[in-house]
């Protein structure tokens, strides 16, 4: 019997708890300093996972080829087989807008998304670029003031983080993974062939390999570690506002413009969202700046007019984790430590990238085929 244990249990942590529990041979047991991530009544969860939206950008990435596009993909392709799986396993129902994302666009130069849609057909992708009389006739309420025109993607997602979190612990539990929440991992020892200690708030553990994808509180436990890893927080946050009527009859795709995103949960419920705020030297305040919540608004009107008349019904924050100075996500082996992994620093796309890390993951214990790179 081959024991994990997982430090950090945000949607990074959940996924690999839940790919790893289905391997018969394998222990996991996942720690998180938080109390349990997930409310079900609020649908809140305190770690970076509460801070995102879903959005699940793949196809409409501008890289047209590499690793982390080949991540980006595979984790919308797995949350087709995934989600519907944890539903029939846990009997939650994991909200997932399969209506696409259309982007729009400001600027008159279109070469770039152009000479990108022979390669993602290549890549068995659709692409496309609708003029704004398309976008118009397809979606009146959008707002097309300085639009120029709009990509639509319609094989990316849109899937709800928190429910989606609190099913994967719920699908690990049911496969035997164990939970401790409210536990701190302080420290490891003992690391070499035959095994470790990890070392926590409620007792120490044996363990074969740690996986540490506790996002930002990865840099203190590394630096415990004697091997010291930056991340840094960046502030997101987001509305979820409610509309007297529904703005379409349709069901309807993301609307990503100037970096905020208007989100479709219901015929009249939305999320706007956006990260606007990196640190300075004195930190991240939170709540964060009114003005800022404020401009946000101001560009979800923008992008659909109908916004300005609908009822907030909660505002929220939370800080993703961002590496210095190297790109996200960090997922490799701790230098010094051949049995602890990194999985952690997502950045913004922990949740589209939360199936590949799993796989990469896989692929550095058991040395499993890394399905991301075929």
């Amino acid at each position: 019997m081959t024991k994990v244990t997982i430090a950090g249990c945000g949607i990074v942590g959940a996924m690999i708890a839940y790919e790893l529990s289905k391997i018969s041979a394998v222990e996991v047991t996942v720690l998180d300093q938080q109390p349990l991530p997930v409310e079900p009544h609020l649908r809140v969860c305190p770690s970076a996972t509460g801070a995102a939206l879903g959005v699940l950008m793949g196809a409409i990435s501008k890289k047209e080829k590499g690793n982390n596009l080949r991540m980006r993909l595979f984790g919308i392709q797995s949350y087709e087989q995934t989600i519907p799986e944890l539903e029939a396993l846990t009997g939650l129902t994991i909200p997932f807008n399969r209506q696409g994302i259309l982007m729009l666009q400001f600027d008159d130069d279109l070469s770039s998304w152009q000479r990108l849609i022979p390669i993602r057909e290549k890549q068995g992708w659709r692409v496309e670029i609708w003029n704004c009389d398309r976008v118009h006739q397809t979606f009146p309420h959008l707002g097309l003031e300085g639009v120029s025109a709009a990509v639509y993607s319609p094989g990316d997602r849109q899937v709800n983080p928190v429910d989606l979190t609190r099913a994967l612990i719920a699908g690990a539990k049911k496969n035997g993974a164990v939970f401790k929440f409210n536990t701190r991992v302080i420290n490891a020892t003992g690391i070499a062939a035959t095994g470790q200690t990890i070392h926590t708030s409620d007792g120490d553990i044996a363990s074969d390999y740690l996986i540490i994808s506790a996002g930002l509180g990865s840099s203190a436990l590394t630096t415990a570690l004697a091997a010291p890893v930056e991340i840094r927080p960046v502030l997101g946050q987001a509305l979820h506002l409610r509309l007297k009527h529904p703005l379409s009859d349709r069901a309807l795709p993301v609307v990503s413009g100037n970096d905020v995103h208007l989100v479709p949960l219901s015929d009249t419920e939305y999320w706007v969202g956006a990260t606007v705020e990196f640190p300075t030297e004195e930190g991240i305040s939170l709540p964060p700046n009114r003005a800022m919540v404020e401009a946000m608004m101001d560009q979800a009107i923008a992008l659909c007019p109908a916004i300005a008349q609908a009822e907030t019904i909660r505002t929220w924050q939370g800080v993703r984790p961002r590496p210095q100075g190297r790109p996200a996500p960090i997922i490799e082996v701790l230098p010094g430590y051949p049995q602890i992994l990194l999985a952690t620093g997502h950045y913004r796309n922990g949740v589209l990238l939360a199936p590949a890390t799993a796989a990469k993951v896989k692929t550095a214990i058991f040395g499993f085929p890394d399905q991301t790179m075929i």
